[in-house]
């Protein structure tokens, strides 16, 4: 026998065994807990409703997960709700425990089924877990009515049963419709066959592309270079400390330095800028196309 399949049982085994609460000692060991920090009240609550985890737990082998791995995943959902619940609102803990429970195994899942991101939405978590069950109940309906429904009628339908868009039913199907595989592997079982990396499209700059690029900047820097000269000492200045500082100064700041109020300070600097824009217009009209 498998050793996980050994500790299942044995997990399952000692969760059958465990005191079962009514719901007056329920309550009490709540309070106990959250009032308190009794641990051991703690400890009876999150053993006694084990079995709860364990059988949720189950329901989601399917997907591919180790149980041990999901019975955990079940345990620590169990933990957040007996960490979060409030007896006052009245509610059983066994009901409040089954969201927190099914999201704990749910993120497991969806984080361990790909390495791929999958799922990163709300809807898109809906239909991860339900689109394979509503799409199968939709054929069945259709096969009794003798209907023979098109892909694209499907996911309509999948998409108004759901409440999601349809473009997300799209992406899941594609999704759930392949594992993943490496990019190193090859295309073809031939030994000089391509690997499928060497079909990206390569998105780095090209040599010309780099030199060009490099030969602009230099332009550019030289056409700023040549404007900034045509102003004053002070709005030189100015503009140094307003527009090429890592943290730029205050008009309040420079006002004080200079002796200038705040309004004078703008004005200055906006007149700086008409400046350098007359000075780079006469330059070459192609610095537009560089600063915009």
């Amino acid at each position: 026998m498998p050793l996980d399949l050994a500790d299942d049982r044995r997990m399952s085994r000692e969760a059958m065994k465990a005191e079962l609460l009514d719901a007056e000692t329920e309550l009490q060991l709540a309070y106990a807990w959250r009032d308190r920090r009794d641990e051991q009240a703690l400890h009876r609550l999150v053993t006694a409703y084990m079995r709860l985890a364990i059988s949720m737990a189950g329901k989601f082998r399917r997907y591919g997960a180790p149980m041990n791995d999901l019975i955990q995943e079940a345990g620590l959902g169990l933990m957040k709700a007996a960490e979060k619940f409030d007896p006052d609102r009245g509610v059983r803990f066994s009901t409040y425990a089954v969201w927190w429970i099914r999201a704990s195994i749910q993120d497991y899942v969806m984080r361990n089924w790909s390495m791929v991101r999958t799922g990163s939405t709300s809807s898109q978590k809906t239909l991860f877990f339900n689109l394979r069950r509503v799409q199968a109940k939709f054929e069945r309906e259709a096969m009794a009515r003798g209907e023979d429904l098109d892909g694209h009628q499907l996911r309509e339908m999948i998409s108004r049963e759901v409440g999601v868009p349809l473009q997300d039913v799209e992406m899941m199907e594609g999704r759930l419709s392949g594992s993943d595989f490496s990019l190193n592997s090859l295309q073809s079982s031939e030994d000089d066959g391509r690997e499928w990396i060497d079909t990206l499209e390569d998105q780095t700059a090209q040599a010309d592309e780099t030199v060009e690029q490099a030969h602009d900047i230099t332009q550019l820097r030289l056409w700023l270079v040549a404007a900034m000269q045509g102003l004053t000492e002070r709005e030189r200045f100015i503009l140094r400390e307003r527009k090429l500082r890592d943290e730029p100064r205050t008009l309040e700041s420079l006002g004080e330095e200079l002796g200038l109020s705040k309004e004078r300070i703008r004005q200055v600097e906006a007149a700086a800028f008409q400046k350098m824009r007359r000075s780079l217009e006469s330059q070459s009209k192609e610095v537009f196309h560089f600063l915009a």
